[in-house]
């Protein structure tokens, strides 16, 4: 009996060890989960946001259309400042996409002959990546 004594201590250090280590993994992988589920909300609102100036270059499709037109800019432009109902939407969504995503600007560019438009969301996924990060995407559709 007195060989023993001590041994059931020994055994709960060696327990204690191993879920110290199983509980170390599973906030590694909870840690991985928000990172990637972060990622994905921004994909998730790029594309809503990318849907919504779709929808309202349709709403207004005669302006939408025309040549040169007001829907039609670059990554870099700033947001336009006029009152005509384009220059608001490009306005309002330009916002809506610096206050929704890090670093979130967009491009629209259309064909006006095939009426095809090709919309592009760009922001900072560094948080989502481990590092800096610009993540693009891209919808293109048909007016």
């Amino acid at each position: 009996m007195r060989q023993q004594a001590g041994t059931s201590l020994i055994e709960i250090l060696v327990t204690i060890l191993i879920v110290s280590f199983g509980l170390l993994g599973v906030a590694g992988v909870v840690g991985n989960g928000l990172k990637n589920n972060h990622s994905s909300y921004g994909r998730t609102q790029a594309s809503i946001l990318a849907a919504d100036i779709i929808d309202r270059m349709r709403a207004n499709r005669r302006e939408a259309e025309s040549i040169g037109a007001p829907y039609d800019i670059v990554l870099v432009d700033p947001s336009p400042t006029g009152t005509s109902i384009a220059e608001q939407d490009l306005n309002a969504w330009r916002t809506t996409l610096a206050s929704t995503l890090p670093l979130g600007t967009g491009a629209i560019s259309m064909n006006a002959a095939t009426k095809k438009v090709t919309v592009t969301v760009q922001w900072d996924d560094s948080r989502g990546t481990g590092g800096h990060s610009i993540q693009t995407f891209v919808m293109e559709t048909r007016l």
